[in-house]
Formats: structure tokens, sequence, C-alpha cells
């Protein structure tokens, strides 16, 4: 079975997290989706980048989901998640997947 890429996971954590917090107006249970899913993703950094790279990407992850709430007063909620995960993703990917 393949595995799936750092990029799939880190950006499925924030869409997810914010997903789930949002359907289930529990924002504790958005914050567990993040939260487990960024560690799993994390994991994944570490041993494709190392511990350097995974420890940038790790404070990647948790900007982006702090910088898109004031990111969602300009441009609203869900393009702000997606816009993050997005840059995540790319970020993720040129570090850990491309050359795996």
């Amino acid at each position: 079975m393949a595995k799936v890429p750092s990029a799939v996971v880190a950006a499925s954590g924030l869409v997810g997290g914010y997903g789930v917090a949002r359907w289930t107006r529990r924002r504790e249970l958005g914050g567990a989706v993040l939260a487990v899913v960024g560690a799993a993703a994390g994991r994944q950094w570490r041993q494709q980048a190392g511990g350097k790279a995974a420890g940038a990407l790790t404070a990647a992850y948790v900007a982006a989901f702090a910088g898109s709430h004031p990111l969602a007063k300009k441009v609203g909620a869900w393009p702000a998640v997606f816009g993050v995960a997005g840059a995540v993703a790319l970020v993720s990917w040129a570090v850990a997947d491309r050359n795996g």
C-alpha cells in the first residue's frame, strides 16, 4: 500500500480540524483532530527529512493554524483554511516529500 504524502496529511489536519470544529460546534474536537493529524505529519517529517526539518514544518503547521484566524476575517473562513492548508502542503512537499 502506498504511503500518503506528508503534504496531504498536514493539509488534511488543517482542513479536517476546522471542518470537525465547525460541523460539530465543538472546538475541542476540531483541536483534537488538528493535534492528532499534526503529530502523524510530524512523525513522517522526522522520518523523511530529519529532526530540524520536522521542527520547522511543525512550526509552519502551528503558524498556519494561528494565521488562518486573522486571515478568515479578511477572506472568509473556508478560503483562509484552504489557503493555509495549501501553503503548508507546498512547504511540506518541498522539504519532505519531493525526493521521497
